[in-house]
């Protein structure tokens, strides 16, 4: 009993996985400070982590085009974010930590997985998977934002032989107020069971301990409507530790 209550109280370590520094081509910079400043708030300790690898390509993001013949690295560009104290994403190890969240950012998609060049096709960074695995076979909570929620939908759906989650992307809206609503199809297909939520709102799927909010998936959505959202989603996260724990 003594010892469950100590773990329930205990300082949670929490693993942050950032995708470069910039949303079109990175890790979106509203959510990710959004994360790291909630953890903090709710006396977590957080590390993040980056894969070792260049970009995708790389966006101006005053213009909003690609700029050619450049190459940048992700776990650089992450060091952004993070002041200097991030990690190669491959170092990651599941039993070192509480619990797991990725900000979104269109780095979720073109340099932790393929979604946004394959869609339905899409693969998934190998150290990312092997940790989501991790968190998961551990019975440890994780947080996805934006369209990161993709991620886990790709590898715990039961297309890939695995029991299949609820979360949200959003809502199915097919408006210039949901542009990006063909993701829940897409997550929809591999086995998943999609929930309509606004910005400020999360999905809890209490059984596989994942929680998911929309963010700047909605693209009217206002810094501290994302903040909100987020704050929901991490003190979510940090409570199914503690129900870990006792469990």
């Amino acid at each position: 009993m003594i010892s469950r209550l100590y773990r329930g109280f205990s300082t949670k370590k929490v693993a942050v996985v950032l995708s470069g520094c910039g949303v079109y081509d990175g890790s979106e910079i509203t959510e990710s400070v959004a994360v790291l400043a909630n953890l903090s708030k709710n006396g977590a300790e957080y590390q993040c982590f980056a894969p070792d690898k260049p970009q995708f390509h790389i966006v101006n993001h005053l213009s909003g085009e690609e700029v050619q013949n450049q190459q940048r690295n992700v776990l650089q560009e992450s060091a952004r974010i993070a002041r200097g104290n991030v990690l190669a994403l491959s170092s990651l190890r599941p039993a070192n930590f509480d619990a797991l969240i990725l900000p979104g950012g269109f780095g979720a998609a073109k340099n932790l997985s393929t979604f946004a060049t394959q869609g339905a096709n899409m693969t998934v960074d190998p150290d990312l998977t092997q940790a989501i695995l991790g968190f998961f076979q551990l019975n440890k909570p994780m947080g996805f934002t934006c369209i990161s929620p993709i991620i886990c939908a790709k590898i715990l759906g039961t297309k890939n032989k695995k029991p299949g989650i609820e979360l949200t992307l959003g809502k199915r809206r097919k408006d210039e107020t949901w542009p990006f609503s063909g993701s829940i199809e897409v997550a929809d297909s591999f086995g998943n069971k999609l929930v309509d939520k606004d910005v400020d709102e999360i999905m809890v799927d209490s059984s596989a301990l994942i929680v998911s909010t929309p963010a700047y998936m909605k693209s009217t959505a206002k810094p501290h409507e994302v903040y909100e959202g987020i704050g929901k989603l991490v003190k979510k996260v940090l409570d199914l530790t503690v129900k870990n724990a006792d469990d």
